[in-house]
């Protein structure tokens, strides 16, 4: 496997779905081992065979245009290629990498499309979901990839969303910069976080003016974050409001301590399987790991098993609710947080 160096200037957040050197791509690769950023909690055989084998599954599903899934093929193939970039897979090199390289020539020829570098399906309430994600995965290829239209296409695609933000700080599920809600303004609070890492220039107001609208939609008495305001707040919600806020350089403001109270105080039905299942145990997860071990090793072990038994065995595929790659995809990057190859999960 392939882990990445960093620049010494470089400073290092976390996601993601994310941190990343400061220089045009990631720096020369190097071999190692890999190294557990908690140490307590480490990859079991059983969580690194789990793993292996969904990226089999996803080798085997991809389509002859680059792409994975069907409703959400940006979306899903952006999940996808971070996947196998979790496990130090390369574009063009290695086992995957010629499933990479077509990945993200699909991605930058949707952006070859005359919408203006939006990314996402026109006129859908998930497209600016499709939007963000495929700016974190050309975010993470950057650097590795031969092609050479990758750089040219994530500029672009960095400017709609700077753009789309709307007079609150937020984002919702268009390109234009009208309402806004808890989830999408994350989404791109992420996303814009990754390409500034990776080099690309995004205004510190437009952050500034993200996480403003990220703390408005906490409610002070519970914790937890509400959909477009402190009112309902949720799982999921939390999750990603106070992943977005650590990102934000917020890590010991009182909105964080309030929401991993909330987290760590749900009910267990959180590991079960419900609704948003993998989108909340995704960011809560990352929420665990860079808050500290107490809170990840009483976390993941029970995240871990919860997905090892959802695994199709014969085939190494996910399927929970919202489709194939999409589970096995997000399965993988929460069992593999404690690898350190995807800048996402450095802290």
């Amino acid at each position: 496997m392939k882990t990445f160096g960093k620049k010494a200037s470089t400073a290092i957040l976390l996601f993601s779905w994310f941190s990343f050197l400061s220089m045009p791509g990631w720096a020369i690769a190097q071999e190692a081992s890999p190294v557990q950023r908690v140490a307590r909690v480490k990859l079991t055989p059983e969580v690194q065979e789990a793993i292996s084998k969904g990226l089999v599954f996803l080798s085997k599903t991809q389509k002859q245009d680059g792409s994975w899934g069907d409703k959400h093929p940006v979306a899903d193939t952006s999940l996808a290629l971070m996947s196998f970039m979790l496990q130090g897979h390369v574009p063009g090199r290695g086992s995957y990498g010629d499933h990479m390289e077509r990945g993200l020539a699909y991605i930058v020829n949707v952006g070859k499309k005359g919408r203006g570098g939006y990314l996402g399906t026109p006129s859908h309430h998930g497209g600016m979901y499709e939007h963000g994600l495929a700016i974190l995965a050309l975010s993470e290829a950057w650097g590795q990839s031969t092609n050479r239209d990758l750089r040219n296409t994530l500029r672009k695609a960095v400017d709609v969303t700077i753009r789309a933000q709307n007079s609150q700080g937020g984002w919702r599920y268009n390109p234009e910069p009208r309402d806004a809600d808890l989830s999408m303004t994350v989404m791109h609070t992420v996303a814009l976080n990754s390409a500034k890492e990776a080099g690309i220039s995004v205004p510190d107001k437009i952050l500034d003016k993200a996480v403003k609208y990220v703390e408005s939609c906490q409610d002070k008495t519970s914790g937890g974050f509400g959909y477009s305001g402190p009112s309902g707040p949720g799982f999921a919600r939390t999750g990603a409001g106070v992943m977005s806020l650590i990102m934000g350089g917020r890590r010991d403001h009182p909105a964080v301590a309030r929401g991993m109270k909330f987290l760590n105080s749900y009910p267990d039905q959180k590991f079960s399987g419900g609704s948003h299942f993998l989108y909340g145990n995704y960011y809560a997860i990352q929420c665990m790991y860079q808050m500290g071990e107490s809170h990840f090793n009483s976390y993941y072990p029970r995240i871990r098993d919860a997905l090892l038994q959802k695994q199709n065995k014969s085939d190494g595929r996910w399927s929970i609710k919202e489709g194939d790659t999409y589970s096995t995809s997000m399965a993988i990057l929460i069992l593999g947080v404690p690898y350190r190859f995807l800048p996402i999960y450095q802290r």
